[in-house]
């Protein structure tokens, strides 16, 4: 599967070598493989979550196979109605994520995904967003994970006791 995976390098600027999971989308076999994997670890949750924007690709078609929920996390500016936000540092630069407030019932279940693993530093941020929002995150998914970025290990002390799973590990 790691195959499907192109790295760019210097992109989207010098020093950052940008994991491309395009290949793999755009392969229908192997692009099923990786939902159902992310699908059987959805279980225990009442919905899925996905980060904007690559995270929306993986946690929508996980939730078209277990046909839970969405919910979407959306880079600022992006939702209409209620919501509350939270701004972190990136590994190259800074970003505001938003949820919705009022749609969702409070002390619902909820898994988190994204695409890539790299400082952890958006996935701390929306994990606390989902709390703000009343929500109980009970895990972490993530197609791929960049060891040398340590993202894990921030996740685990930001977040303790928080499962963090990978699908495409290296």
């Amino acid at each position: 599967m790691n195959d499907f995976i192109r790295v760019i390098p210097d992109f989207p600027k010098p020093g950052i070598s940008f994991k491309d999971i395009t290949p793999l989308i755009a392969n229908g076999e192997a692009f099923l493989n990786v939902s159902k994997q992310i699908a059987q670890l959805s279980r225990e949750c009442d919905y899925i979550a996905g980060i904007e924007a690559r995270g929306f690709i993986f946690a929508s078609s996980a939730c078209a196979l277990t046909e839970k929920g969405f919910i979407p996390i959306r880079k600022s500016g992006k939702l209409p109605g209620r919501t509350i936000s939270t701004t972190y540092d990136l590994e190259y630069g800074s970003a505001t994520l938003e949820i919705h407030t009022d749609i969702i019932k409070q002390g619902s279940k909820v898994l988190l995904v994204d695409d890539v693993l790299a400082t952890g530093g958006t996935a701390i941020a929306a994990t606390k967003l989902l709390k703000a929002a009343g929500l109980l995150p009970i895990g972490l998914i993530f197609l791929l994970d960049i060891p040398e970025l340590s993202g894990r290990a921030r996740i685990a002390e930001a977040l303790p006791g928080l499962k963090t799973e990978v699908i495409l590990a290296q």
